[in-house]
């Protein structure tokens, strides 16, 4: 937790016309060592259905990015803002599907916060080992070309699901910080319009 604290999240202007948003990764100590949540999106959305992802969503008017992540994962999994600590981002990122600048903030509960679905956007929620996250054997990278940026695109496989895109981004630069990975941080996920 104290290289996450310490770390400095990298500044990037959002795109034009990108919509601000925040998630939010929060991590305990569990029985298995240092936990994350993560949630399974509902089928019954728009855009990312069925998707792992973090906690969050839109800014409100007004809100800093830390009081919209934790105001979407209260809505979206029920927890309370007093069960967590904030402590620090990872490096922003933009989407191209949902048009969105979004700012990963995370947070560090002493305990397991007692957490479900709360609404309709959410169908599961998992406590994933960050042990198992950074199992070799679980990990894959792509380069995926979209004219003209070329960029990994990460992908950490779980049981019977797919962790991916924006959020496997963040968990990347996560664990990269945890296990103090000093190698050059791939290339950046913001795209030109």
């Amino acid at each position: 937790m104290q290289r996450l604290a310490e770390a400095t999240a990298e500044h990037r202007d959002p795109q034009p016309g990108a919509r601000a948003s925040a998630v939010l990764a929060v991590l305990h100590g569990g029985d298995t060592g240092t936990e994350v949540l993560i949630t399974k999106r509902s089928m019954h959305l728009s855009s990312h259905r069925g998707e792992l992802s973090f906690p969050g969503g839109r800014l409100d008017e007004g809100e800093t990015f830390e009081e919209a992540a934790l105001r979407e994962a209260h809505e979206e999994v029920g927890l309370a803002a007093g069960q967590v600590q904030v402590i620090g981002r990872l490096d922003p990122l933009s989407t191209f599907v949902s048009n969105s600048y979004i700012v990963p903030v995370v947070a560090h509960a002493l305990q397991r916060p007692m957490v479900a679905p709360a609404s309709a956007e959410v169908d599961q929620v998992l406590w994933v080992p960050l042990e198992v996250l950074a199992d070799a054997d679980r990990y894959r990278e792509e380069w995926w070309m979209r004219p003209p940026v070329e960029r990994p695109i990460f992908f950490f496989e779980l049981d019977g699901e797919t962790l991916w895109g924006a959020t496997a981004r963040m968990v990347h630069q996560m664990l990269r910080i945890i296990h103090a990975v000093d190698t050059p941080p791939p290339p950046s996920w913001d795209d030109p319009q």
